[in-house]
């Protein structure tokens, strides 16, 4: 009798997995290809952090670092040149999937510079450099949803770009991240674009909200508040699929979609598990919902693989007990409000620290290479 991976259950359950990590060395090595086929992967999300390491790391990029060198290219162009060349043939490799789902999956993501995480103007300006230069219909530009990221949204929805809203905890945030989308498509609408070739995912960072909440519940120490460490992320994340279920079932979203427009899709990121006494696959088994994306470290993915189980939809139906798990929290005292606040600003505070460490890689190799 034939046998179903974990991953594949995954997949025939809605999800669309993605691996978040990127390299020249797995793209040359045929790495990516291989996850391609034996673990269901069909999209990759990239970000400075991982950019850094590959870098550090591997040295799949001496030959194209002595290039940059010799031809006297400063670090940011450097930089820039690095991180698209990768994102373009990642993009290539994935291009089978991108047709063969009709652009759903196949996606790969790239991140506006982490400096102008609050400067509208800056973000949508980088937004349509990075979609000209990389130059493939199944890249998308990441951009955080701070509040002067939500009007770049809207702008690059509606100049036809792909979008990743990344760096979202709270459900408020998501509305307005969802409501920056439908904007960007009302306008695109205007504009005589052709909707369907726009795609968008909305990523909700799990693991940080546990880590985050579970400190402030250790502190308290009551019984009442240790019993809900390890219960925030999921019930943020499962309330806020019935966000998304409800606000795409509005008259305004279902005209846009009866014109020819997509769904921006959940996607659930910062799903490696941080606290040891979890399961490793907590954040995939738990948010399994029809048409949702899940990026995960390749830690994470072969865990699921090895030994994840997939019980089909572990979100619709769950709402109840999700809002009942943040009623909870805030009962013993732990503002939601605060928490996500918190998280957003240490998130945006992490974009410049991962970038420097990326053009400090880039410089020291630069120079060696010279």
């Amino acid at each position: 009798m034939a046998t179903t991976s974990p991953t594949a259950a995954l997949s025939e359950a809605g999800v669309s997995i993605w691996l978040d990590d990127l390299s020249r060395e797995r793209l040359v090595s045929g790495g990516l290809e291989r996850l391609i086929e034996e673990r269901d992967v069909v999209g990759v999300t990239t970000n400075p952090t991982i950019f850094a390491n590959a870098l550090a790391k591997g040295e799949g990029y001496t030959e194209h670092l002595h290039a940059l060198a010799v031809a006297g290219t400063d670090l940011e162009s450097a930089v820039f040149e690095i991180i698209t060349d990768d994102v373009r043939t990642a993009a290539d490799v994935l291009r089978p999937t991108y047709d063969a789902t009709g652009g759903v999956d196949g996606r790969v993501s790239i991140e506006v510079a982490p400096g102008i995480a609050h400067d509208t103007a800056g973000t949508v300006a980088q937004a349509k450099q990075l979609w000209a230069t990389v130059d493939r219909p199944n890249v998308m530009i990441k951009i955080p949803a701070t509040v002067e990221g939500l009007d770049a949204i809207t702008a690059a929805t509606a100049a036809g770009i792909s979008v990743n809203v990344t760096l979202i905890f709270s459900l408020d945030r998501y509305r307005g991240v969802i409501e920056a989308y439908l904007a960007g498509l009302e306008q695109a609408k205007d504009a005589g674009i052709d909707l369907s070739t726009i795609r968008s995912v909305a990523s909700f960072f799990v693991s940080r909200v546990d880590t985050e909440i579970d400190k402030r519940l250790e502190a308290i120490g009551t019984e009442a508040a240790l019993a809900l460490k390890g219960k925030a992320g999921l019930a943020n994340a499962r309330l806020a699929y019935e966000l998304y279920e409800a606000e795409f079932a509005s008259e305004r979203a279902t005209a846009l979609l009866a014109a020819g427009a997509n769904r921006q899709r959940p996607l659930w990121a910062s799903t490696g598990v941080k606290d040891p006494a979890l399961p490793d696959t907590l954040y995939v088994t738990e948010l399994v919902a029809p048409g949702v994306v899940n990026t995960m470290p390749e830690k994470t993915l072969e865990a699921v693989y090895d030994h994840g189980e997939i019980r089909g939809d572990t979100v619709t139906g769950s709402y109840d007990e999700a809002g009942r798990v943040l009623d909870s929290l805030a009962e013993v005292g732990v503002d939601y409000d605060d928490v996500t606040a918190v998280l957003e600003r240490e998130g945006v505070e992490k974009f410049p620290v991962s970038w420097n460490e990326l053009l400090d890689t880039v410089r020291v190799a630069l120079e060696a290479a010279r």
